[in-house]
């Protein structure tokens, strides 16, 4: 009976999912209807409410504003198979990737080298944005997943940009089009593009601003993975356009003919040609067939055929889907943007309510529901010490998330610390190639991990190696830090635990490989140290500012002692200030994440003393945000991207220790009475 009971209720709830489906899509048509437009199919219903997210008044604003840029840009009426359209087409200066990114969303590529705005005109240009655009959103995962648009400024002359055009195609994707544009990556942005571009941003909304990244190559990696990346921008992909130009002229010809079918005029044609993300367990490492059919769901988040729509006329392409996941994967629902949804990217958001532990995401949250800090201190009370080990020990328990097959080549074991702390292959962080023949150069001991509602918030790191110190300053560089967080001492114990990597003294200058080191000025405290540097690429120019942090007081494999977690607060409101100055120096020159770069964090193994941070980092911003705290949730997820991080039960102890004394401080809690805490408290048999 309560199998029973459980089936109807899940049967119930996806008739009414399926119901408000139908009459969403109803009321669009009657609308459109209603105001004499031209009869449109369902599946083109379809992918205007799914940009708006089923609001019905806010999907027809959105048809309106489509169909007046189309009338007013000329985008009504191609004739892609003769010139200047088919000239335009053939330069593949904008082209539709074959493959997604981490959350499947479809990749665009716009090579500003290829474009020369004396040889054509706006309107050609869009014609030829626009119709790969169509194709590509006729794709069901397309419409859920979004666009990732790239603008690659990679030897490009000022002779090759046009303000007016980039203007036009950013207003056309935002404001209309029926797709949900998850980010804009300017890539390799030459210094003559930096005044135009500042004046660019000037000019759209502020969640959109923030959508807006200018990236190096190797940063790009942040954004998409390198596997999905062509080889112009250092990835895998060797993209074939011409291919893909027959498979939108195939698309074409096909919504011709259903058009004089049907007798619908609808530039929109159902097609698979970009296969499906298909997460998976551990590194794809040859390209499998993404194209196979899903069962059917009914929800607006999923692959649906209504009887009447066009059928899906254009045959999937042999071209693959090659990128995949290491790590524990789980399915979620990736919601359909607009103007007032800011979410980057949805791999693996810590947004409240939502586990996805394998996953990271730019706009990432806390956790899961989390408990208010009384709730905490209750639970707290009642675990004590050892029921608080236990659960760390549950945690300990489980095995890796993911693979280390990067950090066991032969060629890259000599840079880890130790042999048994090795960096995740899905997280790693990857440093620019330096030599073409070695692939293993782009490797360095460490892992991206997100943050609140930040993808990518921080690098964990090992302590650096003599022989990797040029390889951490150039992955400090690349990535744009401006804060290092160390946690440890450079010898504990008699026993070294960090190499020496930056110049101790006031006014000394080291050179590590292809990178200069100056220290401008240091500042002891009672409990920590920081070091002001200038880091400077003396091969491609240019400087830094770095603040650099260590706290001294941390003994390894263990936690800060004294009673009291107040000092390692301090220090880690020390340190998000200087993360908000440095990221308030750079002004208009950073275009990334509101809260700046990543920030390296690191101990010796860079899992134990640097979890126990981030843990507090994590936990404490989310407190302040939601009023609500998830340790628990945190170390799992910190741990899925950065393997072992919290090394000992008593650093996780130390962790809901230190949040219930930051929630007295911060007035959460009048008082955290912890009488009895290390006592044994096994319940008592009755």
């Amino acid at each position: 009976m309560n199998q029973y009971r459980r089936r109807s209720k899940w049967e119930e709830a996806i008739i009414q999912s399926f119901l408000k489906f139908l009459r969403a899509t109803k009321a669009f048509l009657d609308a459109l209807s209603e105001s004499g437009a031209a009869c449109v199919s369902r599946a083109t219903a379809i992918k205007f409410l799914l940009a708006r997210k089923f609001d019905v008044a806010r999907a027809h604003a959105l048809w309106r504003q489509h169909e007046a840029t189309r009338r007013r840009e000329g985008l009504n009426k191609f004739e892609p198979f003769e010139d200047p359209l088919k000239s335009e087409l053939e330069t593949g200066k904008f082209t539709i990737l074959p493959t997604r990114d981490a959350t499947g969303a479809a990749i665009a590529v716009f090579t500003a080298n290829k474009h020369f705005p004396t040889q054509t005109t706006h309107q050609i240009t869009l014609q030829g944005v626009v119709y790969q655009l169509d194709v590509a959103l006729q794709s069901v995962e397309t419409q859920r997943a979004g666009l990732v648009f790239i603008y690659d400024m990679t030897d490009s002359k000022y002779t090759n940009f046009d303000y007016e055009l980039s203007q036009k195609i950013l207003t056309m994707l935002k404001g209309g089009y029926p797709a949900k544009l998850k980010k804009v990556l300017i890539v390799t942005a030459p210094l003559w593009f930096k005044a135009p571009f500042r004046i660019l941003r000037l000019f759209v909304r502020e969640k959109l601003r923030e959508r807006v990244h200018t990236v190096n190559a190797p940063q790009l990696g942040l954004h998409v993975p390198r596997s999905s990346l062509p080889k112009q921008l250092g990835g895998l992909h060797e993209p074939d356009h011409a291919a893909w130009l027959e498979h939108c002229k195939n698309c074409y010809t096909n919504n011709l003919q259903n058009a004089k079918l049907d007798g619908v005029i609808d530039e929109y044609v159902i097609s698979n040609h970009i296969p499906p993300i298909n997460a998976q367990n551990g590194i794809i490492e040859h390209e499998g067939d993404m194209t196979s059919d899903r069962a059917p769901r009914l929800d607006s988040d999923t692959d649906m055929h209504i009887s009447g729509d066009p059928p899906y006329t254009c045959d999937p392409s042999p071209l693959r889907h090659t990128h995949g996941y290491n790590g524990d994967m789980k399915s979620r629902h990736i919601n359909s943007g607009d103007e007032d949804d800011m979410d980057i990217s949805t791999r693996g958001t810590w947004s409240s309510g939502e586990v996805s532990p394998g996953l990271s995401d730019e706009e990432g949250g806390g956790g899961g529901a989390g408990e208010a800090p009384h709730a905490l201190l209750q639970r707290v009370r009642a675990l004590g010490r050892r029921g608080l080990a236990a659960e760390y020990d549950d945690i300990r328990a489980r095995p890796p998330l993911g693979t280390f097959h990067h950090a066991k080549l032969p060629s890259n074991l000599a840079k880890n610390r130790y042999t048994d702390v090795l960096c995740y292959d899905h997280s790693r962080v990857l440093l620019s190639q330096t030599d073409p023949d070695d692939p293993t150069t782009d490797y360095i001991n460490a892992n991206y991990v997100d943050g609140y509602k930040q993808k990518n918030a921080y690098i964990c790191t090992q302590g650096p190696l003599p022989k990797t110190f040029s390889d951490f300053w150039r992955m400090v560089w690349e990535q744009g830090t401006l804060v290092i967080v160390m946690t440890t001492r450079a010898v504990e114990r008699g026993r070294v635990k960090c190499g020496q990597y930056w110049p101790l003294a006031d006014g000394q200058h080291v050179v590590y490989g292809d990178f200069a080191v100056t220290t401008q000025a240091v500042e002891h405290e009672e409990d920590y140290t920081v070091t002001h540097l200038l880091l400077s690429d003396l091969k491609r120019g240019g400087s830094r500012r770095v603040w650099h942090g260590q706290y001294t007081r941390w003994p390894d494999y263990g936690v800060p002692g004294g009673g009291s977690a107040a000092p390692v607060l301090r220090f880690l409101a020390r340190t998000r200030r200087a993360q908000a100055l440095a990221l308030h120096d750079l002004d208009h020159a950073w275009a990334g994440h509101k809260q700046g770069p990543p920030i390296v964090v690191h101990c010796s193994a860079g899992i134990g003393r640097t979890g126990t941070f981030l843990t507090l980092d994590i936990c404490a911003q989310r407190l302040s945000a939601e009023g609500v705290l998830d340790v628990r949730g945190t170390v799992e997820r910190i741990r899925a991207q950065r393997a072992h991080s919290i090394q000992m039960p008593d650093q996780y102890v130390f962790c809901h220790l230190a949040l219930l004394e930051y929630a007295v401080m911060q007035g959460y809690l009048d008082s955290a009475d912890l009488t009895g805490f290390d006592e044994d408290n096994e319940e008592e048999s009755e």
